[in-house]
């Protein structure tokens, strides 16, 4: 029985630190693109190049999908595994 309740609190864990870690991805995924566009359009000396922003952003929404589905799969709705 503990070995189930052990594996209940890393998948919930897990879910609670992935979730933020995807958002904050994505959002760093966002200001690289809007970086991009604005050199692009604006022919502002002295911007660099903002990097790779599409795989900041599909690594993002993996990770906040991958932390919500295990947020769900633990259990986070029901609590704690009771004994029966």
């Amino acid at each position: 029985m503990a070995v189930k309740k052990i594996r209940w609190y890393v998948k919930a864990q897990l879910g609670v630190l992935l979730l933020p870690a995807g958002l904050c991805l994505f959002g760093e995924a966002v200001i690289r693109r809007g970086i991009q566009v604005l050199a692009a359009t604006s022919r502002v000396e002295g911007m660099t190049d903002p990097g790779p922003w599409f795989w900041y952003g599909t690594l993002g929404l993996i990770l906040i999908n991958a932390g919500v589905g295990l947020m769900v799969e633990s259990g986070l709705l029901r609590g704690y595994p009771r004994q029966p």
